[in-house]
């Protein structure tokens, strides 16, 4: 059976509307779109928000309705600020059920930068796990055990992705705070696009086998390494990473969640979102998950 395919909502923040971004993806052939949990930028409250993302969502059809960044921020030193932040989060997922139909949502806990204000944030190795203290491991675990509850009360999962910046940056570091938190209802968002950015890490082939079945969700982008440290973001076909062989060794590993494709490049990218998702469409059919 084929996954549901999932678009980033970064495909279409060059001023579209929540209508018009929701009517392009199920026109172009997606199955849904993981939006973000607040908007940068626009003025407008929780109910709203939701209100006008439920509207969208049933008058394109769209199947799938997906959250993302930004997620709580359980890292910080301020209590009080840890305290709200989960406060908001669970206020937030619970109106999210009442008004829409979830499914996986992919989570974070927070940037986590070092303190030395020199350091570039591209220094990737320099922030998250690689400066976490016990305590910050702590608190991130604490809070999504609280936030695990209420997925499983309410029927849907998170999905950590692995990204730069936080606790969660590696596929390994990811998979120790799945492990801390413990809750059947938290596991992991792969995106090797991201993972890739570090050296050392483990191929695709033993990053899936590893992780097994604490992979929730999967994010899928491209890009191509330029001199030492820097790369260059391109499509999904263009890149270093064969999605042929990821999406294969996904298939195999007996992988059942949604795939989401996203667009961290400039430029028109609605193009983008439909050159990627023929892509994506081949391969899957030519590897036999269609």
């Amino acid at each position: 059976m084929k996954p549901a395919v999932i678009m980033h909502v970064n495909y279409c923040e060059q001023g579209q509307t929540i209508m018009e971004m929701c009517k392009k993806a199920a026109d172009w052939g997606f199955d849904g779109i993981e939006f973000r949990r607040k908007r940068s930028g626009v003025d407008e409250g929780v109910d709203e928000y939701l209100d006008a993302l439920a509207e969208a969502v049933e008058a394109s059809g769209l199947k799938y309705t997906l959250f993302g960044a930004p997620g709580p921020d359980l890292t910080n030193l301020d209590p009080a600020v840890r305290k709200k932040e989960l406060e908001d989060a669970v206020e937030f997922y619970k109106l999210a059920a009442e008004k829409l139909e979830l499914t996986v949502c992919n989570a974070f806990t927070g940037t986590l930068k070092n303190p030395a204000e020199d350091i570039p944030y591209s220094s990737y190795t320099c922030h998250g796990s690689f400066v976490a203290s016990e305590e910050q491991w702590k608190w991130a675990a604490e809070g999504y055990k609280i936030l695990g509850d209420l997925a499983d009360d309410l029927d849907f999962k998170f999905a950590f992705e692995t990204h730069m910046c936080y606790l969660h940056d590696l596929p390994e570091t990811t998979e120790k705070l799945v492990n801390l938190i413990d809750k059947p209802s938290v596991g992991i968002n792969l995106d090797y696009g991201n993972a890739i950015y570090f050296s050392g890490i483990p191929s695709i082939s033993k990053t899936i086998a590893t992780l097994k079945d604490k992979i929730y969700y999967v994010h899928l982008k491209n890009s191509i390494r330029m001199g030492d440290s820097s790369r260059f973001p391109t499509a999904l076909s263009e890149g270093e990473i064969n999605h042929r062989e990821y999406l294969t060794v996904l298939k195999n590993s007996g992988y059942e969640g949604p795939i989401c494709i996203e667009a961290p490049r400039p430029g028109d990218r609605e193009w983008y979102a439909q050159k990627d998702l023929e892509y994506l469409n081949s391969v899957l059919e030519d590897i036999g998950w269609s």
